[in-house]
């Protein structure tokens, strides 16, 4: 067994908090990574506050990049490769086998739930089987095990702390404006809530070259950033009629919105801002349910659907991030703010008060 050290939940809604666990080594396909930085993720925070009791203790964290130091004999990735750690997928369902792994067959097993805490489980607390496998990973840890659907290669070496968010949020707005929207110049772009999905969104809109490009969020700095990112207006909900602005700051509205606070009040107002035949892609998670106005969705031709880690194959995309990054284009450094792991309980509350767009955790090189 490994000797490493992990945040783990220990009661239901708790805070993780480091501890030392053991994890054994990588079997078949499996590499073991040695962490060097991994971000916290809404999906990380939501989750865990409701993870089932009858599951914990829990290792969470899907956003880790590292160096693979142990490979399993049938592994394809090689040890001391750069890799980011993303969704995990099966590989062998239709939806895989077309080349659309985020909407896997099996994808709420293998990355909502993790692993079964048993004795294939890779974690150990004192010896004792914990769950883990968190999209795969379960990366709030020093080291993780992952398998080759979730663990893509670097080509080029890349500052952990950038690389990390490139596995999911990073990855799911830049997607859904490039691959499930394929935006163009004649676009007009709004996307609600200026978090790291919603400000890599506006990034993503910026490289499609979107002719116009709003962003909604409460928070005068993050609209800042906003701007600073590729938006050509900005709106303050809590100053009147959304709707009315943003059809009047664009001209006559957006022909695609992009949701990413999961709240029905606001899913609502964004498809009163579509023009005709536009389309709403929701990738927040929070509300499992929402009001839909289908007069409306009727009489303009609108078009919602939901998007998932942007549409992408990460093994092809997420080096495609990586090289936007190098090309200057997706500025990674405006949406990240880093904290030691040993300052894991500062880091989850930025997260869960708002205070950092991005709070991405590194670890000591000598863990």
């Amino acid at each position: 067994m490994i000797e490493a050290r992990a945040a783990v939940v220990l009661e239901p809604g708790a805070v993780p908090q480091l501890t030392d666990v053991q994890i054994r080594p990588p079997v078949g396909d499996e590499v073991l990574v040695r962490v060097a930085a991994v971000g916290i993720c809404h999906t990380d925070v939501s989750v865990s506050a409701r993870f089932p009791a009858a599951r914990l203790p829990m290792t969470f964290g899907h956003e880790g990049t590292g160096t693979v130091v142990e490979a399993g004999p049938d592994a394809t990735a090689a040890m001391g490769q750069q890799v980011v750690l993303t969704f995990a997928s099966c590989g062998e369902c239709a939806n895989c086998s077309e080349g659309a792994p985020a909407y896997c067959d099996h994808s709420t097993g293998l990355n909502m739930r993790g692993d079964r805490g048993d004795e294939t489980s890779a974690l150990r607390l004192h010896g004792t089987p914990v769950a883990g496998g968190f999209f795969g990973q379960s990366s709030f840890a020093t080291h993780a095990i992952s398998r080759p659907a979730n663990t893509v290669v670097l080509p080029e070496p890349m500052p952990p702390e950038l690389a990390a968010p490139l596995g999911c949020s990073v990855q799911t707005g830049v997607g859904t404006v490039l691959n499930a929207l394929a935006l163009a110049a004649a676009d007009v772009l709004a996307v609600f809530g200026a978090g790291a999905v919603g400000l890599s969104a506006v990034m993503g809109g910026r490289i499609a070259g979107c002719r116009a490009i709003v962003a909604v969020d409460p928070v005068p700095q993050r609209r800042a950033l906003a701007m600073r990112l590729g938006a050509t207006a900005v709106i303050d909900p809590v100053d009147g009629d959304v709707a009315a602005h943003l059809i009047e700051v664009t001209g006559g509205g957006a022909t695609a919105a992009i949701d990413t606070t999961a709240l029905p009040d606001v899913i609502a107002t964004a498809l009163t801002c579509l023009r005709a035949r536009g389309t709403l892609a929701l990738v927040g998670l929070g509300a499992l349910s929402a009001a839909l106005p289908v007069g409306l969705i009727m009489g303009r031709g609108l078009r919602v659907r939901g998007v998932v880690e942007g549409d992408s194959d990460p093994h092809v995309f997420i080096p495609q991030l990586a090289q936007m990054w190098r090309r200057g284009d997706l500025p990674l450094e405006e949406l990240v703010t880093t904290f030691s792991f040993d300052d894991f309980g500062d880091a989850w509350h930025s997260a869960t008060t708002g205070g950092a767009v991005k709070p991405v955790l590194v670890m000591r090189p000598d863990r």
